[in-house]
């Protein structure tokens, strides 16, 4: 598709959205969709974006892209940090390149905050923060009991958030308290505002899902595999490189619990055990979160007996009739 195309298909650069659950299918679809219209793929997921975790974050191989360029995967080092501020940054970086190229910018992925933050371009400018402050909830973060405590003082605080950010999300946690702390204000609040805005983009927003059961039993047999593959190897090679539970590249599902087993709190047993009831829970949470978001286009895999080549049928109509991509011939 030539860049004269996609500028003449509307004025707001076009942008696809292509996320769901975990374990839905979402990338083997985007690969297709990033085929049909010419398309690269910008991958929203807090984990792939490391080098080194290939197991456990469930990345694509480079031979499964089928020649699609992939964007924000094996960019950063497990101990450098990663949030959705330099998402955003490194997102809008990603779309502009491929857009020069006379392409089609694709996010895919499961993380909804980075998908909201980019979609809507959300401020996140801090004031001048109190660093004190900061320093003592990380203090208390780093004690035992400490990330349950911090989330009830979040709880307190600004109940909604507490409702939307998980216990173990711990950066997040602390955001949202020290936004309190500067402003007088919940985040909750402001991120509704925020969100309220109007979008720099020509979007859609596609939502895959399927029955529950189905992404349950695929999330089950998908850790099964990771196991086979050498999830516990993999853990292990990165924790003899020195990488400890509380960075932000270790809070990712998989990898924490298999570090807790690594440090004799579990057996390996009950490591997989957890690590398939919490991405089932997570998988939950990502449903929630995306019930509440607006402009959302759920294609449902039960709606669509023909699999996915109806889906991808039925998203190219959309998108050509929001003249994110010309008519196909």
């Amino acid at each position: 598709m030539k860049e004269e195309q996609i500028r003449q298909a509307g004025t707001k650069p076009g942008l696809v959205v292509l996320t769901g659950p975990t374990a839905v299918g979402k990338t083997a679809l985007s690969i297709r969709l990033a085929k049909a219209v010419g398309g690269e793929i910008i991958s929203a997921d807090s984990m792939q974006v490391y080098r080194s975790m290939d197991i456990g974050s469930a990345k694509i191989r480079p031979e499964e892209t089928e020649g699609i360029p992939h964007h924000l995967i094996d960019v950063l080092d497990p101990d450098e940090s990663f949030d959705v501020v330099r998402f955003q940054s490194m997102a809008k970086d990603a779309a502009e390149k491929i857009r020069a190229a006379g392409h089609i910018p694709i996010v895919t992925g499961g993380t909804g905050f980075y998908i909201q933050a980019l979609l809507y371009d959300i401020d996140f400018t801090e004031n001048d923060a109190d660093r004190s402050f900061r320093s003592g909830l990380e203090a208390i973060a780093g004690t035992e009991g400490g990330p349950a405590l911090l989330h009830r003082m979040l709880e307190e605080a600004d109940p909604e958030s507490a409702g939307l950010i998980h216990e173990n999300n711990i950066k997040r946690t602390i955001r949202a308290l020290e936004f309190h702390r500067q402003t007088g204000q919940k985040i909750s609040v402001h991120n509704a505002l925020e969100k309220a805005r109007m979008s720099p983009y020509n979007f859609a927003y596609f939502v895959l899902n399927d029955d529950r059961e189905k992404v349950y039993d695929r999330i089950n047999r998908r850790v099964d595999l990771m196991m086979e593959e050498g999830l516990e190897e993999e853990v292990r090679s990165l924790y003899r490189k020195g990488l400890r539970r509380d960075m932000v590249s270790m809070q990712g599902l998989g990898y924490r619990e298999m570090l807790a087993y690594l440090d004799g709190e579990t057996d390996s047993a009950e490591a997989v055990r957890l690590i398939k009831r919490n991405t089932r829970h997570f998988a939950k949470r990502q449903l929630t979160w995306f019930r509440r978001e607006r402009d959302v286009i759920w294609m449902n895999r039960q709606d669509y007996p023909d699999g996915d080549s109806a889906i991808l049928r039925e998203m190219i109509r959309i998108l050509e009739e929001k003249e994110i991509i010309p008519l196909q011939p």
